[in-house]
């Protein structure tokens, strides 16, 4: 569980992430995560690079750890990321999200 002085890092808000990209977020109804997503962000040193194994249903949520992860990463180092999905489908879904 996020402790409860750490209430506010559910809110997408508190991550940092440029406006642009959380009026995307918003627009499409994301606002907060859930804890378990916000555990995830905030387990060790994951922010930095460290690896993270994580395992939900389908449909709870862990794409969206994995994008706030890259999109971090991505704007804080300047490098490039790979994000590889399992299907055609989902691919091109997220290729029009993330642009």
């Amino acid at each position: 569980n996020v402790p409860e002085d750490q209430a506010d890092k559910l809110l997408l808000a508190s991550w940092d992430l440029p406006k642009a990209v959380l009026e995307k977020y918003h627009s499409l109804g994301v606002v907060q995560m859930f804890e378990w997503q916000a555990e995830c962000l905030m387990l060790g040193q994951v922010l930095e690079g460290k690896n993270l194994v994580y395992s939900a249903p389908t449909s709870a949520g862990k794409t969206l750890v994995a994008e706030l992860l890259i999109l971090k990463r991505v704007l804080e180092t300047r490098k490039k990321a790979l994000l590889i999905l399992p299907f055609v489908s989902v691919a091109k879904e997220k290729k029009c999200y993330l642009q």
